[in-house]
């Protein structure tokens, strides 16, 4: 009896310092994934450096001083520029006489009051843009410091990686089979995102921009963002920026800008999204396309933009136990060869 109340006890006792410890890091847990997932990402990268340098503290320096150039330096200098031109942008669509626009568009099919419904809707989403920007701006403090702790997760991530797997595979209650199948699914999949959506989308959306530039298109910047937003999220594209564009260029009067920018967009944009990123997925996944786009949509919206990974992991990863349990080979995954 005594025994099994000190059991209890300590059993307890391990319990409540799990979820006090889950309480403390609940507020950091998606930069602290965010930073594993980076330091997966910049792991060749350190390789190839850490060759060079023989010591894993500065070959891990070096990589967040890379990354603190490749995106925090352009974002401090952009900043001011994409703040002024949201602040532009926001000003300028809530002069636009779309009533004029859509009756020059569709004269007989559309009426006062669907006009009246869409500048509505319009109105009440740029709205909502611009409240997300501004608690964008209040949120500094917060988003710098879970910036902070991505860097330092990062840096202890890429320096004791060795470590970190040994760990990992030291209180890991699955059997390796199971273990290689989860390693599997997490780089085909980070692979596939990382690779086939997002870089392929930042690209699409460097070329709408460079798109809109030449043909004359205001507020280039903060558009060129918003492409590559769209274009990296499933189901949507750059097409909802560039044909839009393309629309209000040709109603402006400016025909020959309004074709070309929309010929460029349907042939050449198009393109990059049609090929490109259907090449880069069925090379480096095995995972259906369905899957991986439900878990993208569902974990941006739970997770925000990291849930673009997290997302398609989970789904994946309940995927296989699903299987070991149609397959009667659930328990295996507990058992030790």
């Amino acid at each position: 009896m005594e025994k099994t109340f000190k059991k209890l006890i300590i059993g307890g006792a391990i319990l409540s310092l799990i979820i006090f410890s889950f309480v403390v890091i609940w507020p950091i847990l998606l930069s602290i994934i965010s930073g594993l997932i980076l330091a997966y990402i910049f792991s060749p990268v350190y390789k190839l450096i850490f060759k060079l340098f023989k010591e894993k503290n500065i070959s891990s320096f070096i990589i967040v001083l890379l990354i603190l150039f490749l995106i925090f330096i352009p974002l401090w200098f952009l900043f001011p520029i994409v703040t002024r031109q949201l602040f532009d942008a926001y000003t300028y669509i809530q002069k636009i006489d779309l009533s004029g626009i859509l009756g020059k568009i569709l004269p007989q099919t559309v009426s006062t009051d669907s006009i009246a419904m869409i500048n509505s809707f319009i109105s009440k989403l740029v709205n909502s843009i611009f409240s997300k920007s501004t608690d964008f701006f209040v949120n500094i403090p917060n988003l710098l410091l879970q910036a902070l702790v991505i860097l330092i997760v990062f840096f202890f991530a890429l320096r004791d990686s060795d470590k970190l797997k040994e760990y990992v595979k030291g209180i890991s209650p699955f059997s390796p089979s199971f273990e290689d199948s989860l390693v599997k699914q997490f780089k085909d999949i980070t692979n596939s995102v990382i690779f086939g959506h997002i870089i392929t989308g930042i690209v699409q959306g460097l070329f709408t921009g460079l798109g809109l530039w030449v043909f004359g298109v205001h507020q280039v910047l903060i558009l060129t963002l918003l492409a590559m937003l769209a274009a990296v999220i499933p189901v949507l594209g750059a097409w909802l920026v560039w044909l839009p564009a393309a629309i209000y260029l040709f109603m402006q009067g400016s025909t020959g800008a309004g074709i070309g920018l929309f010929l460029y967009g349907a042939i050449f944009i198009s393109w990059i999204d049609n090929f490109l990123r259907l090449y880069i997925i069925s090379k480096r996944t095995t995972v259906s396309t369905v899957v991986i786009f439900v878990g993208m949509i569902g974990g941006l919206i739970i997770f925000g933009l990291i849930g673009l990974v997290i997302g398609p992991l989970i789904l994946a990863y309940l995927i296989i136990v699903l299987d070991a349990y149609k397959n009667k080979k659930l328990i295996e995954f507990f058992s030790s060869e």
